[in-house]
């Protein structure tokens, strides 16, 4: 993958790249929105801790095809409120560290999911040969 960046326009405000070009005939994945819910049901406290989960659910969506979060070139991610914010980004700055290629990204601030104690939601697009 090449991450686009063009010197025309302003650089990335945060860890992203603003676009990434995938190679021709590789495989393409993309995920449903994750919520913080484990398996046992329980839903963390703080946001740092749901999108880490949501992260964790994300890759074992990427595991039963093959890939992993190497492979992800986008990322979008929902929170409820400006404050959460900072938590879901250092759960994702930490799930993409050591990346030479940074995925692109969309962060929107929606009014709420299916039950309230959700904070954050995330969905990715991966590819791999």
């Amino acid at each position: 993958m090449k991450s686009l960046a063009p010197p025309s326009i302003a650089p990335p405000f945060a860890r992203y790249s603003h676009g990434v070009e995938v190679p021709p005939d590789w495989r393409i994945v993309r995920t449903s929105g994750q919520l913080a819910l484990g398996s046992e049901g329980v839903v963390p406290a703080g946001t740092e801790d749901q999108a880490t989960l949501c992260f964790a659910n994300v890759d074992a969506i990427l595991a039963e095809a093959g890939m992993a979060s190497s492979d992800v070139f986008h990322v979008s991610a929902f929170v409820t409120d400006r404050a959460h914010m900072a938590g879901y980004m250092a759960a994702r700055d930490a799930y993409f560290a050591g990346r030479e290629v940074l995925p692109s990204s969309t962060l929107m601030i929606v009014s709420g999911f299916t039950r309230p104690e959700f904070t954050v939601e995330v969905e990715v697009w991966a590819a791999a040969p």
